[in-house]
């Protein structure tokens, strides 16, 4: 075991066009192969699609789809005994955030459409109103969680 001390999580340094922190991890979401440039403009141009088409600011679109998508509850593995449940566990705020910007990043690539940033800015639009595949995800993750409630009590320690 390492006698070092904890890390502290480093945050991204907020974007240079909208200064928010959220936009500056959707966008590091969106990164691939280190290409940081190609990702802000998918981002931006699919914050500027949602604010075209929905005369909305899209950071404010953006922050209301990622409160409608964050989870409260996730199911945990725990192995007792020679078998594995499904523990439900509370989830912290910066972990409910990234969950919810990974959900809206993968289902928004599934999409069919032109290009990423539409795709992305219609999953966006989605989320925002209280539907599509993000928000179905979300409910499935709760669902579940109801349903392995009786094992909660296994809940970890940390």
């Amino acid at each position: 075991m390492s006698r070092r001390k904890r890390i502290k999580k480093r945050l991204p340094g907020p974007d240079p066009v909208y200064n928010s922190y959220l936009v500056s991890l959707l966008s590091l979401r969106v990164l691939k192969s280190g290409k940081k440039q190609l990702a802000e403009r998918i981002v931006y141009r699919a914050l500027d699609y949602v604010k075209q088409k929905t005369n909305v600011d899209g950071l404010v679109t953006l922050e209301k789809a990622v409160q409608n998508v964050s989870p409260i509850v996730e199911l945990k593995p725990k192995r007792i005994g020679g078998a594995t449940y499904q523990v439900p566990i509370e989830v912290k705020r910066l972990r409910a955030t990234n969950l919810a910007l990974k959900w809206i990043l993968r289902f928004s690539r599934d999409r069919s459409g032109k290009n990423m940033s539409f795709k992305l800015a219609r999953e966006l639009m989605d989320a925002s109103k209280g539907i599509g595949n993000s928000i179905r995800r979300r409910e499935e993750v709760h669902k579940m969680a109801e349903a392995n409630k009786a094992f909660s009590f296994f809940k970890t320690k940390k």
